[in-house]
């Protein structure tokens, strides 16, 4: 098993993607395990937290009639409206209270799935002198694999915390495993 105070460095940074209410048992948007992402995330919270690196997190934060819902002609049920308990992060994940949040899915014209997509994230990260990120997170297969996607292509490395993540369905979830492992993200299986 990789150890994550051993591995963090002096420029990476923790990046956990949408560890929300409305993705874990008993959400609006269930992944089956979902919850089960919080202690392995929490062990990489903790060695950041020693290590002095950075903390973001992102959520998507979507206004009541977003285009990715069903209501509004798209493939998701309704989740993680602006405001409510659902589009919480999990009341278990240990973030700090100054952990760097980033909001997504906030536009009425699409969805955004990637913590990337104009955020400014990019931006903050370089500022930050981050080179190398770890992702961990929900859901694998949907904005998991965008944001790793839209990492490599800004140019940083990525280490996937594979065990940190669930998928919607395991055959995508597989699909985007090799995916992301055929352009460059690292990926961490004993993590």
């Amino acid at each position: 098993m990789i150890a994550a105070r051993e591995a963090l460095g002096p420029n990476d940074a923790l990046l956990l993607v949408d560890v929300q209410k409305d993705f874990c048992p008993g959400g609006a948007l269930e992944i089956m395990e979902g919850d089960q992402v919080v202690p392995v995330l929490n062990r990489w919270i903790g060695a950041a937290r020693e290590c002095g690196i950075p903390i973001y997190a992102s959520r998507d934060w979507h206004p009541r009639r977003h285009p990715s819902f069903r209501n509004q002609g798209g493939r998701w049920p309704a989740h993680c409206i602006q405001g409510t308990a659902g589009a919480e992060f999990h009341s278990d994940l240990a973030l700090p209270d100054d952990v760097l949040a980033i909001a997504k899915g906030t536009r009425f014209d699409r969805d955004q799935l990637s913590a990337f997509d104009e955020t400014g994230l990019a931006e903050q990260l370089a500022r930050d002198g981050v080179q190398r990120l770890w992702v961990g997170g929900l859901a694998l297969d949907v904005c998991v694999r965008a944001t790793v996607l839209e990492a490599l292509a800004a140019g940083f490395e990525v280490h996937v915390l594979v065990p940190g993540t669930r998928p919607v369905s395991e055959a995508n979830g597989a699909l985007a495993l090799r995916e992301m492992d055929a352009v460059g993200a690292i990926l961490e299986e004993a993590a």
